[in-house]
């Protein structure tokens, strides 16, 4: 099936050839970093944990909204989703590739994820974590491959596939549930100490996920002679709505146990995030951002006459995704850490080398999902007699 892959038109090649630049400069970085150490970053002592972890924290969740589509089709059957959950699938395993490259990145010395193999610790949340996303990165190139493989060749898949591909969807619960667990469990940081916490994860993820999978739909069908289906565009459209409501919803909770209790630590890094803290203001503009563009999505969103409209639904899945980068793609890390123990405030933004190694693991990324896409389409125009 890779043969699908090296035959393309120009503008295919040239895309290819544009990411594997920025995968070349954003490893020439990593190579400096490596040797350097992590002070070229803009993590401290105080702040451990930054934008690599922060783009980890929300990929993750891009990986578990593929369920959102693999649930339907296989557990209720839900043919308008036939076509595209391979898409999903292979949405999945490039969120997923590039988690695992920001964990990589993230640390001092690579060859330190090792010991998470050969010591493991079941009593860590780190240990768990790496195996979700393992078994989930299995599963869906399993299920992907097999599925595809079948259809390629006209003939129903193999029923243990089915079995797999149910296997994955607990599975997608489980890989947000274990990240987010990550961060409720430790005491000693009060914005992430909340029951809520997995939940507001998944309630994102199911988001933002189907968000970027609906937009992808979009661009293959402009791109390609395949076409996702205009009920599947609309299923989408509403999952994305409902889940995003649920996702503001939750966000609103928290302000309202922060606020109305007036803990203290609570309140300070949400107070970080949206008014500043000591004279400390630079999330101030991203974070209230995040809440204009939220109204925005949920507005279009909620009406149905903007949610049916493809290209008002464009917008309102652009705003969703956002949204939902900047509350836990930048936001949640660094308000996390702020203040420190000792109620300080220790700035932290990305420096220009964390950029341009996060901007090559994106690349990476989206090379490897433009290659499956390639593929997955090729075989789907092979079946459906499209020449």
């Amino acid at each position: 099936m890779f043969e699908k892959t090296i035959r393309g038109s120009q503008r295919y090649w040239g895309w290819l050839f544009f990411l594997l630049v920025l995968m070349g400069i954003g490893f020439g970085v990593y190579l400096y970093q490596f040797f350097e150490g992590l002070k070229i970053t803009g993590m401290s002592r105080d702040v451990s944990w930054g934008f690599y972890i922060a783009q980890l924290t929300y990929l993750v969740g891009v990986a578990a909204g593929g369920v959102m589509v693999v649930l339907p089709y296989y557990l209720h059957d839900y043919k308008a989703f036939g076509r595209i959950t391979i898409l999903g699938e292979f949405l999945a395993i490039a969120a997923v590739i590039m988690c695992m490259l920001f964990v990589f990145v993230d640390l001092g010395q690579p060859t330190r994820v090792m010991n998470v193999i050969i010591h493991p610790t079941p009593n860590s949340i780190l240990f768990w974590d790496m195996t979700v996303l393992s078994v989930y990165l299995l599963l869906n190139i399993v299920v992907g491959w097999n599925v595809l493989s079948a259809e390629r060749k006209g003939i129903p898949y193999q029923k243990w596939v089915k079995v797999l591909a149910y296997v994955s969807i607990p599975w997608a619960f489980s890989i947000h549930t274990v990240t987010a667990f990550l961060y409720a469990g430790l005491p000693g940081r009060h914005y992430w100490l909340t029951a809520i916490m997995a939940a507001r994860f998944l309630s994102s993820a199911f988001a933002a996920g189907p968000a970027l999978l609906l937009l992808l739909c979009l661009i293959v069908r402009k791109v390609s002679r395949f076409d996702p289906g205009r009920e599947a565009v609309r299923t989408l459209g509403g999952i994305v709505a409902y889940a995003f409501i649920i996702n503001v919803f939750f966000f609103l909770l928290e302000l309202f146990t922060a606020f109305y209790s007036q803990i203290p630590g609570h309140m300070h890094p949400i107070q970080f995030l949206f008014t500043g803290l000591e004279g400390h203001t630079y999330l101030v503009p991203w974070m209230w951002t995040a809440a204009a563009v939220a109204v925005v999505g949920l507005i279009l969103l909620i009406v149905p006459a903007t949610r049916r409209n493809e290209d008002t639904l464009v917008v309102g899945c652009v705003a969703v995704i956002v949204s939902t980068w900047i509350d836990k793609g930048l936001g949640l890390i660094i308000a996390g850490f702020t203040p420190n123990p000792f109620e300080g405030v220790t700035p932290y933004w990305p420096t220009l080398p964390e950029m341009l190694i996060s901007i090559g693991v994106f690349a990476t990324g989206f090379f490897i999902l433009t290659v499956l896409y390639k593929m997955a389409i090729g075989i789907k125009e092979e079946a459906a007699g499209v020449s």
